[in-house]
């Protein structure tokens, strides 16, 4: 990951070359951004990610193959260090649901003014959310009522259940095939997401709401 003082490492993927073409040459003419590479499809994003380490994939919504919100969910399973900032034509709040849900940061539309996008960039690496106007507030209308427990990916809710097992971070990530930091890292997604500061909460919360059988 890039120190304070270095360019924030991004990649872009999307199926399309001339929409990378273009978010490239908006993005580099940015100080502090650097384009590390490029993908058009998931498993060449997977491999970027492993290689580079970016700070944030910015991705398309509608790829053909794996779409982007299946992606973001990968991505937040395998590096949840990686900020993901999707980019879609599609305005369908239940898409927006459904990419914050896979662990995306962001949700920006494709006909967004270019310095929209670089707002959204710079929200998303501070460790914000972004959505495009009216997203947000739509976003927040349609989850006001949801239990907590939905705003949690998979991986994030298996590790919830194992925190409530009584189990460490390090026995955590040697029953999932994780790096000890990785499992941190989901524990402060964890806290984030269901707006709880300290682990003797969490640890609370996760026991209250385990799932049995």
């Amino acid at each position: 990951m890039n120190s304070p003082t270095s360019a924030a490492r991004l990649i872009l993927v999307d199926d399309h070359p001339l929409v990378r073409d273009g978010l490239r040459a908006r993005l580099e003419a940015v100080p502090g951004f650097a384009v590390v590479g490029e993908a058009g499809n998931a498993e060449e994003a997977l491999a970027l990610a492993a290689e580079h380490e970016p700070d944030l994939a910015l991705m398309d919504v509608g790829m053909t193959g794996m779409n982007g919100i299946a992606l973001a969910a990968l991505f937040h399973e395998r590096f949840p260090g990686i900020r993901v900032l999707m980019l879609s034509m599609h305005d369908n709040v239940e898409y927006v649901t459904q990419a914050v849900r896979a662990g995306a940061s962001g949700y920006v539309l494709k006909d967004s003014p270019g310095a929209e996008i670089i707002r959204a960039i710079g929200a998303v690496l501070g460790g914000r959310t972004f959505f495009s106007e009216g997203l947000g507030a739509r976003l927040i209308q349609a989850s006001a009522n949801r239990n907590p427990i939905e705003r949690l990916t998979p991986r994030e809710r298996d590790i919830l259940d194992q925190l409530a097992e009584g189990l460490s971070s390090k026995q955590i990530a040697q029953r999932n095939g994780l790096s000890v930091r990785t499992v941190e890292t989901h524990r402060l997604n964890l806290k984030r997401k269901l707006e709880i500061e300290g682990q003797a909460e969490l640890i609370k919360f996760a026991v209250e709401h385990r799932r049995t059988g």
